[in-house]
C-alpha cells in the first residue's frame, strides 16, 4: 500500500557547521546519522518539554526533517534563532521533495529516492522523492493507495507519538516513551533542554508516562484531550484514530498510578479506556 503524506513538511539543513548545529539542538545523537541510517529524535525547550518530534535523515549531503506541516513554520523560525553566526542554512523543502508512506513494500523506490525505515510491524518506509508522479503510478500497479488515516492508526498501533502544535511543550520526551523507542542518546553530550531530560532519567521518577488504548465511541478524541479520574484530569490524548474493527485506539500520557484503576475515560465514564499492550518493551534504548 502507499499514501500520500504530505501533510508533513521537510526542512533541509545544511552548510559545514550542520551536524554540529543540530547535535546541539536535538536528543539523539546526529553523527549517527548517514544514508543509509535515518533515526527518530525531537526538539526541546530549555525545560525539557517537547516542541516537536521529527524523524531525521541525511540526503545529499544535507540534513533533512521530517515534521507535521502544522509544526514546520513556527519550528523553522524557532531553529533560526539558534543559528547565530554558525554556518547552516535552514530551508522548507517540501516543494521540491515529495513525501510517500509505504507499506509492506519497497517496489518502485529510484536510486535518488530516500527511504526512512518505520519501527512496527507490517513493515513500513517514508519515501522522500523528487519524482512524485513516477513513484506513484508505478507503485500503484502494484498495491492500492490509502489515505493519511492508516498511517496515524498504524503510528499508534506501534506506539509511535507525534507532537503536533496543540500539545507542543506538554511533555517531557520519556512522557512519550522516547528513552524506549530510541528517540534519546544520553550519552551524546549537551543539547537544548538536555540537563531537564537527563536529571529525569538519572535522579528523577517518572510519573507519567504514555499508554496504547481503545474507546469504544464513534467520535475521535482530539490530540490533547483530558483523560480524567473521577472527574480529575489525570492525563491528555497524544493521538487518536479510528479502528477498522469499530472504535478508536488512541496513545495517551496518564499518571502511572491512576492506569491501575478501572475507570480512567475520556469526556465521560462510559468511553473508558481498555488498556492495550504496547509493541515494545519500555527498557531504555538510549545507549543505542
Amino acid at each position: 500500500m502507499i499514501t500520500d503524506l504530505s501533510h508533513f513538511s521537510v526542512i533541509k539543513v545544511s552548510g559545514k557547521d550542520a551536524q554540529i548545529f543540530l547535535q546541539g539542538q536535538l536528543t539523539n545523537d546526529v553523527r549517527q546519522v548517514t544514508e543509509q541510517h535515518s533515526q527518530l529524535t525531537s526538539w526541546c525547550t530549555a525545560k525539557g518539554r517537547m516542541l516537536v518530534n521529527m524523524h531525521l535523515c541525511l540526503r545529499n549531503d544535507a540534513y533533512h526533517l521530517l515534521l507535521p506541516q502544522t509544526s514546520c513554520t513556527a519550528i523553522l523560525k524557532r531553529l533560526q534563532m539558534y543559528v547565530l553566526r554558525s554556518a547552516v542554512i535552514l530551508e522548507d523543502v517540501s516543494e521540491h521533495l515529495s513525501r510517500f508512506g509505504m507499506i509492506g513494500n519497497k517496489h518502485c523506490i529510484g536510486d535518488t529516492d530516500t527511504v526512512l525505515d518505520i519501527p512496527g510491524n507490517p513493515s513500513r518506509h517514508i519515501v522522500l522523492t523528487e519524482q512524485a508522479q513516477n513513484l506513484w503510478q508505478c507503485a500503484l500497479k502494484n498495491t492500492d493507495a490509502v489515505g493519511a488515516d492508516t498511517w496515524e492508526l498504524l503510528n499508534i498501533l506501534a506506539g509511535l507519538p507525534q507532537i503536533i502544535p496543540i500539545t507542543s511543550e506538554k511533555f517531557v520526551p520519556q512522557m512519550v516513551n522516547f528513552q524506549a523507542i530510541g528517540g534519546i542518546n544520553f550519552k551524546k553530550g549537551c543539547y537544548t533542554g538536555q540537563e531537564v531530560v537527563a536529571r529525569l532519567r538519572y535522579l528523577g521518577a517518572l510519573k507519567r508516562r504514555m499508554y496504547l488504548a481503545k474507546i469504544e465511541c464513534q467520535n475521535i478524541p482530539q490530540a490533547g484531550d483530558a483523560i480524567n479520574l473521577k472527574e480529575e484530569c489525570v492525563g491528555h490524548i497524544v493521538n487518536a484514530q479510528a479502528h477498522p474493527d469499530g472504535g478508536v485506539v488512541l496513545l495517551a500520557v496518564i499518571n502511572i498510578d491512576s492506569v491501575t484503576s478501572e475507570h480512567v475515560y475520556w469526556q465521560q465514564a462510559e468511553y473508558t479506556l481498555q488498556f492495550m499492550e504496547l509493541p515494545y518493551a519500555l527498557e531504555d534504548k538510549s545507549s543505542l
